[in-house]
């Protein structure tokens, strides 16, 4: 049974979630999740869950065999999109990468947003990422048909639900990983790749990237930090950010030497959870004009960064 048969009406938004991550056809996820991030934000889908309901999140969500996947480390090389060889396999790289941020959004909302009591902006906020993150593939699956290719004809990876699977039972480490570490990755390298397709003359491609995605993943990256601060502040005050995110001048109202404590205790978290669930260290150059407007600036991340001979790949 697909995930569209299995939507009923009067669902609620994690088990809305559960059908888009139950449903294999990527193009077919992309469809539904839409549509259940359109009731959501019309208010159609009116509850984020059932307080008295456990419901089971899939360990791997429904995919489709039909892409070949390989080690990260054996992904042949993507070239500088200078071929159209080279232009396909980086559209294809990203149409894979987007399909797993589909998957990720909503795996976030129903595997963590009831378990850790998670205030109705969390949910409001990741169904956002989730409709962009649908649109990205889409836009990019078909944009790939037009370069004269298709979804699942050349290899990918899986490196980003690994991370998940190693994030699963932590949603501190699950923000601070694939919503902070990974989507200010994006960041970094979406400008080249952008120069790229221009140089290589496909401008469709780079404006796609650049008038569409390029925006949006600021602000995915935006919610990833929104969310780790707010889990940090409410494990030290529980009390006054149980039910909502607390306005910046509520928080300000311990004064400006107190703020800066709190910041220095929110970073100081992240590094050692970084530290502990990535792979490897953080590798420059950042887009540093990116990460700010997301509110992620260097002091989150540059004490991260491996200079010298152990700074490696892995």
């Amino acid at each position: 049974m697909s995930g569209v048969q299995m939507a009923r009406e009067n669902e609620t938004l994690v088990e809305a979630a559960l059908c888009v991550l139950n449903t294999a056809d990527p193009l077919e996820k992309a469809r539904l999740g839409d549509s259940v991030a359109s009731k959501w934000l019309q208010g159609t889908i009116t509850q984020p869950y059932d307080p008295s309901q456990d419901l089971p999140v899939p360990v791997r969500p429904a995919r489709l065999s039909n892409v070949k996947l390989v080690s990260p480390s054996l992904m042949p090389k993507l070239g500088k999109a200078g071929s159209l060889q080279s232009r396909q396999a980086i559209v294809h790289s990203l149409v894979h990468t987007e399909s797993w941020a589909i998957d990720l959004s909503w795996d976030i909302i129903a595997r963590f947003g009831k378990k850790e009591a998670m205030p109705r902006e969390f949910f409001t906020d990741f169904v956002k990422v989730a409709q962009d993150e649908g649109r990205h593939f889409s836009l990019l699956a078909s944009r790939l048909e037009e370069l004269g290719s298709s979804y699942g004809a050349l290899p990918a990876h899986d490196g980003l639900w690994d991370s998940a699977i190693a994030t699963s039972k932590d949603l501190l480490a699950r923000l601070a990983i694939e919503h902070c570490v990974h989507e200010a990755r994006g960041l970094d390298v979406l400008p080249t790749t952008i120069s790229r397709f221009r140089n290589g003359g496909d401008d469709d491609t780079a404006d796609l990237l650049e008038r569409v995605v390029y925006p949006e993943e600021i602000t995915h990256c935006a919610a990833g930090v929104k969310w780790f601060k707010y889990l940090c502040l409410r494990s030290r005050n529980p009390s006054l950010y149980q039910d909502s995110v607390v306005s910046q001048e509520s928080e300000a109202e311990g004064g400006e030497t107190q703020m800066e404590e709190v910041s220095e205790e929110v970073i100081k978290k992240f590094h050692e959870i970084v530290r502990t669930h990535f792979r490897g260290p953080l590798k420059p150059p950042f887009n540093e004009k990116a990460r700010k407007a997301a509110g992620f600036g260097p002091q989150w991340y540059e004490p991260l960064v491996v200079k010298g001979p152990h700074n490696s790949n892995k």
